[in-house]
């Protein structure tokens, strides 16, 4: 196996066009490494992108919108007092990373990649409307996050594409997200269900938007277009969030597994609907103007 650090994301992008194929990208491992102790797992070259100093930044900026570089380590995002304040969902999904030894080296990127259905940043990103920066030798494309992973292990990642960075969208007044998850353990366990939701308030009592998304109980994490129809526009009542369960119920498409039946996840996944939702309405309050 050759291995290859390159120190500029130009760097990158020319070795991952001529390396000797099957090439995988290093950004934290704590997915890759495990997989390439099975010996057909094992790529012919490997490409560390740890040393690009793009692919590790963090910048906020004044109208609430972030941008969080595919290698940073998860540690990193989670230790940054402000990104907590504006986007405090995305960071509970990203500090579900496993153990803090996990985060010092777990990257965004790596999540995003790594396909899994159960993946806990990919629902709060896809409640919170992010996009990912994909580029290439050819070019660059932006990608809704909800875009990106096509199905259990896979993404639109096309040969020669790089992941670079991760842009959260501007963040209004009385607005807020979260993001829960059931585990069948405490802590540094896949998600039985995970429910993430992003709002955004017309005044103490009305939804402007409402963009609520699952993981863990489909192949791939989504969006639930039901939800916004049922909340953008109206009074919050007991009635609405009523709907709200049950629209989020009708949406899951669980499997049977070790870790909980169809059943289970999809009763779950109503139950933290309600505790997010309550749990954002409460932070969109005291984001007011």
């Amino acid at each position: 196996m050759e291995y290859r650090q390159p120190l500029t994301l130009a760097e990158a992008l020319r070795l991952l066009r001529d390396a000797v194929a099957p090439v995988r990208l290093l950004a934290g491992g704590t997915d890759l490494i495990p997989l390439m102790r099975e010996v057909s797992s094992r790529p012919a070259t490997l490409i560390d992108l740890k040393s690009i100093a793009e692919l590790s930044e963090l910048s906020l900026h004044a109208d609430g919108s972030a941008v969080i570089g595919a290698a940073l380590p998860a540690i990193k995002v989670t230790g940054n007092q402000a990104l907590q304040r504006l986007w405090p969902g995305v960071v509970e999904s990203i500090a579900m990373m496993g153990s803090r030894q996990i985060q010092s080296r777990a990257t965004l990127g790596g999540n995003i990649c790594h396909g899994s259905p159960a993946a806990d940043t990919v629902p709060a990103l896809i409640a919170a409307g992010a996009r990912c920066r994909i580029c290439s030798i050819q070019g660059e494309r932006m990608v809704p996050v909800n875009e990106v992973i096509t199905s259990p292990g896979k993404t639109c990642l096309r040969q020669g594409e790089i992941l670079v960075s991760v842009h959260l969208p501007p963040r209004p007044p009385r607005s807020a997200d979260a993001y829960l998850r059931i585990t069948p353990r405490q802590k540094m366990d896949v998600a039985v269900a995970g429910v993430a939701i992003n709002l955004i308030l017309a005044d103490d009592s009305v939804v402007e938007r409402c963009t609520v998304a699952l993981g863990a109980v489909a192949p791939v994490a989504f969006a639930v277009p039901e939800v916004s129809e049922i909340m953008t526009g109206n009074v919050i009542d007991e009635a609405m969030v009523a709907r709200l369960q049950r629209a989020i119920r009708q949406a899951c498409r669980p499997i049977d597994d070790l870790r909980g039946t169809a059943e289970y996840r999809t009763h779950v996944a109503g139950v933290l609907a309600v505790r997010a939702f309550k749990q954002t309405l409460q932070r969109a309050l005291e984001r007011k103007p």
